[in-house]
């Protein structure tokens, strides 16, 4: 493996910079708050961190509706502090994502006011414009954030296209002007010294031009790897990416394995690594989020089995549970009571044992919870604030209550609470109020807890960062599954030409039997998160503890 693929034995740490850490008491974060908990990351290991967009931005959506690419939101601080992060940074071994977005931009940008009302705009073409059909809406397609994807604009009488709020109108990648202002806003960042871009909703940039109604659906299967998609980042990659040694990861909505081997293949003409979403659908009973349900467990298994054997030899994956899009995981496939810590470890022991790149969304080394929320006011998330006022007040087809149980389970603030740095008022986030409410379990739940506690979950994560550099079967091995159909266990085997890993997880709260062939030239403990079994020798027939995890390495 070259020093060029670093990533493929490296864990990344998503900073999502408005939670993190507020260095001047605003309320909000910012990027010296980032600055001061550099040693905190560095203590955890992580060789990279990932920054959600800290661009100007209005904030419709948390910095994902960007206005100005070149840009740091004053709320976040200058460029001259983005300087002295990436300076801060490197000096500790750690390397910088950034966040980048274009599959479109916000309507405060100034490509957009320009085109806005007048067709005759050099920047109209950057974005999708098209006449009424029947008087109404150009086609029948759905914003993701609810509602139809088209919106009026009353000076010229047409539509423009926003696959997500109307406030993110999509760009127009048809028009080779707008790829090049993409190549160049890239390039600005990356003659910075950032390493590497998290490209957000890539998957989405191609537009099937017929533009036609999805009889069937919500009209996804007309953009979501749309038929210029490995196109264009063939030409990004070649162009920007690659000249740079930039790594990149794509984040990939609905798509399909087939379409990631190509984005993430080993020959670097288009990306580094993806992140689908598939394992996170487990409990969308139907496909449906917006409903209360548990996971379905073998759907789960059944899911990373079809993506680690998929992707094996072919491209490379990002490792993840939890994002600022996501819900916190031991919320919602652990148990975030009684057994938080142990299935915490054993959450985290599930991904990192697998092939691919980890990555670790803040709070999550330390256990963070979601916050259940118990009122909507509570609530800050564009996407739960709209769904709320859709199912309880325009469909009525759930109540106030049922939403809000709802909520608890799915909403996106789960993951955007304050991180929890100590017991002080606030949870140590910020002196001032925080612009989202911090869980209330912040005194039982915060980092200076855990690295007091020499058996926590951090020191748990710290481990499975190592384990990643010095074991190379968790690297290159194959993937197996060897119960698909049990119901507690989710058990899988890596495989090299030297050694076996097995990988033993139990998901539930009751003690499990189970017989493994662990026949080698030596079998041993390398993981658990029960304190009295690492070291010891393994016999095939064991019983797993509730939510117990352990990790065998054979020498063959």
């Amino acid at each position: 493996m070259s020093q060029e693929e670093w990533w493929r034995t490296a864990t990344v740490y998503q900073i999502y910079p408005k939670s993190f850490c507020d260095s001047n008491n605003k309320g909000t974060g910012d990027i010296q708050g980032i600055i001061s908990k550099l040693d905190y990351l560095k203590m955890l290991g992580v060789d990279a961190i990932w920054l959600t967009p800290v661009y100007q931005s209005p904030m419709i959506d948390n910095g994902y509706d960007i206005a100005d690419y070149y840009s740091i939101n004053p709320d976040f601080g200058t460029m001259s502090d983005f300087d002295n992060l990436l300076e801060e940074a490197k000096s500790r071994g750690i390397r910088l994502i950034m966040d980048i977005v274009v599959n479109h931009t916000s309507t405060q940008h100034h490509w957009f006011q320009s085109a806005l009302g007048n067709k005759d705009s050099e920047y109209r073409d950057y974005y999708i414009w098209k006449d009424p059909v029947n008087g109404k809406e150009p086609t029948n397609w759905q914003s993701k954030f609810g509602g139809n994807a088209w919106e009026m604009d009353e000076l010229t009488g047409q539509y423009y296209l926003h696959l997500f709020a109307k406030e993110q109108a999509d760009l127009n990648w048809e028009n080779p002007k707008v790829r090049q202002e993409v190549k160049d806003i890239i390039s600005f960042w990356a003659e910075k010294g950032v390493d590497g871009f998290r490209l957000d909703v890539i998957n989405l940039i191609s537009k099937q031009q017929d533009f036609l109604d999805d009889e069937k659906g919500d009209g996804r299967c007309f953009y979501t790897d749309g038929p210029r998609v490995h196109e264009y980042l063939q030409e990004i990659s070649q162009d920007v990416f690659q000249k740079y040694g930039s790594v990149t990861v794509g984040e990939m909505s609905s798509t399909t394995l087939e379409h990631c081997q190509q984005y993430s293949s080993s020959d670097g003409m288009e990306l580094s690594m993806v992140f689908n979403f598939h394992h996170l659908k487990a409990d969308y009973p139907n496909g449906q989020k917006w409903t209360k349900a548990p996971f379905d467990f073998i759907q789960l298994k059944s899911i990373f089995n079809h993506w680690q054997t998929g992707l094996n030899g072919k491209g490379w994956g990002a490792l993840f549970w939890c994002n600022h899009d996501q819900p916190r995981v031991v919320s919602r496939l652990g148990n975030d009571q009684e057994y938080r810590e142990l299935s915490a470890k054993m959450l985290a022991s599930t991904i990192h044992m697998m092939q691919g790149t980890p990555y670790i969304y803040q709070g999550e080394e330390i256990g963070m919870t979601n916050p259940h929320y118990t009122s909507i006011d509570q609530y800050r998330d564009l996407e739960s604030t709209n769904m709320y006022d859709i199912m309880v007040n325009q469909d009525k087809s759930v109540s106030h209550d049922e939403m809000i149980e709802i909520l608890d389970q799915k909403s996106r603030d789960n993951s955007r609470t304050p991180m929890q740095w100590d017991d002080s008022l606030y949870a140590g986030f910020s002196k001032g109020v925080p612009w989202l409410s911090v869980a209330n379990n912040y005194k039982e739940i915060n980092a200076k807890q855990v690295i007091e506690d020499s058996n926590s979950v951090f020191y748990f994560y710290q481990k499975l960062i190592k384990l990643r550099k010095d074991i190379d079967v968790i690297t290159s091995g194959d993937y197996t599954d060897l119960f698909p159909e049990h119901k507690e266990l989710f058990c899988y085997q890596r495989q090299n030409e030297t050694h076996r890993l097995i990988a033993i997880h139990n998901y539930y709260d009751n003690e499990v039997g189970i017989c493994l062939d662990l026949t080698g030239k030596e079998a041993r403990y390398i993981l658990s998160n029960y304190e009295d079994v690492e070291g010891s020798i393994p016999q095939n027939q064991m019983v797993l503890r509730p939510y117990e995890c352990r990790v065998v390495l054979i020498t063959k």
